[in-house]
């Protein structure tokens, strides 16, 4: 099993994004689910490092982000004190963004695609997903009321809505009912969508520049 987590972290890493996408409705309305949230961001955390590791990033900064959100998750399951949430939010978001950065560097280090490059591209997108999410988190606790919805308007957003607000507006498809109502919430959402606009158009260029290089030879013929 390490040897794999070794061989291919961004498969792991995407899978457990995906996998914690499908458990974080589960885990939110109950203190046990809560603390069992924290486990999975941990979780999560480690898998992050990982990634790193494989990539051209500092393995260091990322060891020493996810150790400092690792102490503020655990800090939070163990006293239940939700006072540390933008806290941990905000540094998770600087590690994810970090990490998000080094898989991009990692797939475009060199011509050749390998599988866990091609897992790394998901990865990178859940990775900025995730951060934004983090940030908004960070933008309600700074500012309440920075984002509304159609059910319970007043009340603040929890993090599935806030994950599902970060995916709709990174992927441009609009179909979030989380709308931000506030000036700066508004900047923090075009930034994101700025994001997500570059990545798709990097990675486009990205392709076509392999497939113009593996047909070159040909060509030459």
């Amino acid at each position: 099993m390490p040897s794999i987590l070794r061989r291919e972290p961004s498969a792991w890493l995407l899978g457990g994004q995906l996998l914690s996408l499908l458990l974080y409705p589960f885990l939110e309305d109950s203190d046990v689910g809560r603390a069992l949230f924290s486990v999975l961001g941990i979780a999560l955390l480690g898998l992050v490092v990982l990634a790193v590791r494989q990539s051209p990033g500092l393995t260091w900064v990322a060891v020493l982000l996810g150790v400092a959100a690792t102490v503020l998750l655990l800090v939070q399951a163990v006293t239940g004190n939700s006072e540390l949430l933008p806290w941990s939010s905000g540094v998770e978001a600087v590690l994810y963004l970090y990490a998000a950065g080094a898989l991009i560097a990692y797939m475009l280090a060199d011509h050749e695609v390998t599988r866990d490059e091609l897992f790394a591209v998901g990865a990178a997108f859940t990775l900025v997903a995730w951060a934004f999410a983090h940030v908004y988190v960070v933008c309600q606790a700074l500012a309440p009321d920075s984002f509304i919805a159609a059910i319970h308007p007043g009340r603040p957003r929890t993090w599935v809505e806030l994950l599902f607000l970060s995916f709709t507006n990174l992927s441009s498809t609009g179909l979030s009912d989380v709308v931000p109502v506030k000036p700066f919430a508004r900047s923090l959402v075009m930034l994101e969508q700025l994001a997500g606009l570059a990545y798709i158009a990097m990675l486009v260029s990205r392709l076509v520049g392999l497939l113009v290089l593996s047909r070159a030879p040909n060509a030459r013929r």
